[in-house]
């Protein structure tokens, strides 16, 4: 497997792959996705002040992209509905061509519905009696709720076993409620990468930082220089907004007070508004601010997380800290890693106290009816055929050649050679890891996780409140 594309020379241990998305880690008792929590190896979405980018001066936060309207989930017959997040047309379509053939080597119509307000409407389909078969989860900690609520269903035996032997323990766990399996891996994330073009660094001067106070000394050296920005930002995501601030308030945490403290924190051991947390997310608003940050829509809260791709290839930027994903968000025709002029490559986003940590995220399929041909699907959708199908499909549907997919799977016994040597690198990281952390708020109760930490997020990188502020409102929300 071909590793040459990752900077990483700057890790001095092997990675741990500390998975975290947005929900909770795993050990509060009435919060959590899991009852335990594996001591190395738990495991898969600003600018600040004033949140202001280039010359626009507004405070105010910004209008979020209309919310789309109610997704209706409408039956034909037997078929089974799946519907989740990934909406974009290498997404959605890449999981519609790939279950929708094996419905038909099995005799049942498969229909994905990808959907911009999953996070509401799921809740919604559910009160209302019409969920779908199958729904792919971002967040560990909601599937958590919804499995102690009775609404999603266990896996079959054979489910739960074919999905074992499918996946590392370090991602099966997330799915895992009070020792019961109900989540299926289906998607890797790999956070705590940053983006950037090797040839405009190298025109520049700069060199990619090995240690966190090289990255803020780089930051602070490229705004000083005059040209463009150091950093891409931007939190907009619909209902979702606020979830680029997470990652980077998560990144943080391990960065700077360690594993232990972020477990303390996604279990709720410690409060939300704990200094060492509160410290973090400061840490984060100081490093975005009008000098250091484009933002393609004036604002930071304004500017969508997808549209950071083109500044960055376009030059208007040197850097955007994202996840592996990402690479289905930079321009069609953009070259990845193979050193060419205008490339795009990625490095390792530098760590404090020499131990590597890396955020993960990834998505879970679970089922809110036990029909066989639904734990069949489940059982499809845990294998290597079909991570390699999805990513076959999707990296196609990017346009082909040597698009990046934006998809990653850590399942196991998968060919690494449909993935293209920058994907490939991410996979050895994945198989490599020995720490793997899920995104903290993708792990915290969903009125956490998926709404206090979003919203008063925004609002501290809108210039409205500061962090401890931030961080009170935050804890003040989470469940009794």
């Amino acid at each position: 497997m071909r590793k040459h594309s990752i900077k990483l020379a700057a890790v001095p241990v092997a990675l741990a792959l500390v998975a975290g998305a947005c929900g909770s880690d795993g050990t509060a008792d009435d919060t959590d996705t899991t009852d335990a929590v594996a001591d190395e190896t738990d495991t898969t979405d600003a600018v600040t002040d004033d949140s202001v980018a280039e010359d626009t001066e507004t405070t105010e936060a910004p209008a979020a992209e209309e919310t789309p309207p109610p997704l209706e989930i409408e039956r034909t017959g037997d078929e089974i509905v799946v519907t989740g997040p990934e909406r974009d047309d290498s997404e959605a379509g890449a999981i519609q061509e790939v279950l929708g053939a094996w419905g038909e080597e099995n005799g049942v119509e498969v229909v994905y519905l990808g959907d911009a307000a999953w996070e509401t409407n799921i809740n919604t389909q559910i009160a209302g009696g019409n969920p779908p078969d199958v729904s792919i989860f971002p967040q560990p900690g909601k599937l958590a709720e919804f499995a102690r609520a009775g609404d999603v269903k266990p896996l079959s035996d054979a489910t739960a076993a074919a999905t074992a032997e499918n996946w590392p323990e370090q991602w099966t766990v997330f799915g895992n409620v009070d020792d019961v399996q109900y989540g299926v891996p289906v998607k890797a994330d790999l956070k705590s990468l940053v983006w950037y073009q090797p040839s405009a660094f190298e025109a520049a001067g700069y060199t990619v930082p090995e240690t966190f106070d090289e990255f803020t000394a780089l930051v602070t050296q490229i705004t000083e220089d005059g040209g463009p920005k150091a950093l891409c930002v931007g939190i907009e995501s619909g209902p979702a907004t606020g979830w680029t601030f997470t990652d980077w308030t998560e990144d943080m945490v391990l960065r700077q007070h360690g594993p232990d403290v972020y477990d303390q924190w996604v279990s709720h051991e410690i409060p939300f508004n704990d200094p060492q947390i509160v410290e973090s997310m400061q840490t984060v608003l100081d490093l975005w601010n009008e000098d250091t940050v484009f933002a393609s829509s004036g604002t930071i809260a304004a500017t969508a997380f997808q549209d950071n791709g083109q500044p960055l290839v376009d030059g208007q930027c040197f850097m955007h800290r994202q996840a592996s994903f990402y690479s289905a968000f930079i321009p069609e025709g953009t070259a990845f890693a193979d050193g060419s002029e205008g490339a795009v490559d990625v490095f390792y986003f530098p760590d404090i106290n020499g131990d590597a940590p890396v955020l993960g995220a990834g998505t879970l399929a679970a089922a809110f009816n036990d029909r066989p041909e639904v734990q069949e699907l489940l059982t499809y959708m845990s294998t290597a055929d079909y991570a390699e199908a999805r990513q076959v499909a999707q990296q196609e549907l990017k346009g082909g050649g040597t698009a990046l997919s934006g998809f990653l799977s850590a399942a196991n016994g998968q060919d690494p050679s449909v993935y293209q040597p920058l994907e490939q690198s991410f996979l050895d990281i994945l198989a490599e890891a020995q720490i793997i952390r899920f995104d903290a708020s993708d792990l915290m109760p969903a009125d956490v996780g998926a709404g206090a930490f979003w919203t008063e997020g925004t609002s501290a990188v809108n210039g409205d409140q500061d962090a401890q502020a931030a961080a009170d409102a935050i804890e003040a929300a989470w469940p009794a």
